[in-house]
């Protein structure tokens, strides 16, 4: 018997050990803040009752979701496992417009699905230096209602419950704002991963501003490598990097379905997550 249905939070945490497996590299703690966002949006395909595929399409608002978390156990591929779950996990986002990071081999099945192809983002490993200047705090609760209208903003979409979820502090994920008064706050989140850290999402309006959060982010909570996620046109982030010794180490293609969001993004900026944009 074949069955598709929304995981339960452990099952959840059981296909990011897939996606470990397959070495997507995740955070210790991505399962409670990507649950946040949208319970029904995690699907999972059950064959005589064994997990087989999974996907999340997590409707981020009326008007946007983001797809990822595409995933057959090994034993189960070229039986058309895949394809169900992608279709359901559509069949979820209904009209809106879905956004996806896709990998290589991957991107000419998406574009059959309808995807178009909305530019590239680079993953650069390095370790990030200590700033002299990095005055940085934790965000408060107070924050939230700026963080969500910049973010907003920056990625043209609404996802507060995503974004509240993902700012709360834990042992292994902390978000930091530089303080003193800007025209737009620089912030950024850091988390502890099966490797090293990722940073995300992270904006700043310079270089200055994007060397102090990183340095601060690093100090906050220690670990090493960092990964952060760029466009790959974004010029003067890869020199920033660059210049520290970062080097690309994977890339996607940003995909759209149904349109495409208006954003507004700073000189500097990194996504969440591939997962969940």
């Amino acid at each position: 018997m074949e069955v598709i249905r929304s995981m339960s939070a452990p099952e959840l945490e059981m296909v990011l050990g897939w996606a470990a497996e397959e070495g997507w590299n995740p955070g210790l703690d991505d399962a409670a803040p990507f649950y946040a966002a949208d319970p029904d949006g995690f699907l999972l395909k059950l064959v005589d009752g064994a997990p087989a595929s999974a996907i999340s399409v997590v409707n981020h608002s009326d008007e946007f979701a983001f797809l990822g978390l595409y995933i057959c156990r090994p034993e189960f591929r070229g039986r058309g496992h895949g394809i169900d779950i992608w279709r359901a996990g559509l069949a979820h986002a209904g009209g809106r417009c879905v956004g996806l990071d896709g990998v290589q081999d991957q991107q000419g099945n998406y574009e059959r699905s309808g995807f178009a192809h909305s530019g590239e983002t680079v993953r650069f490993m390095g370790t990030v230096p200590k700033v002299a200047d990095a005055e940085a705090r934790p965000i408060e609760r107070a924050d939230l209602d700026v963080l969500r209208a910049v973010d907003r903003r920056t990625t043209g979409v609404s996802r507060a419950p995503f974004l509240d979820a993902w700012f709360a502090p834990t042992a292994t994920r902390r978000t930091l704002i530089l303080t003193g008064d800007r025209p737009r706050p620089a912030y950024g989140t850091i988390r502890r991963c099966g490797e090293g850290a990722k940073i995300g999402p992270l904006s700043a309006n310079t270089r200055e501003e994007a060397a102090a959060l990183l340095s601060a982010l690093v100090q906050a909570l220690p670990a090493d490598p960092a990964f952060v996620d760029i466009a790959s046109d974004a010029a003067a982030f890869r020199e920033l990097l660059e210049g520290w010794g970062f080097v690309p180490v994977f890339g996607t293609a940003r995909m759209y379905l149904n349109g495409r969001p208006t954003t507004d993004e700073p000189a500097f900026w990194a996504g969440a997550t591939l997962e969940l944009g």
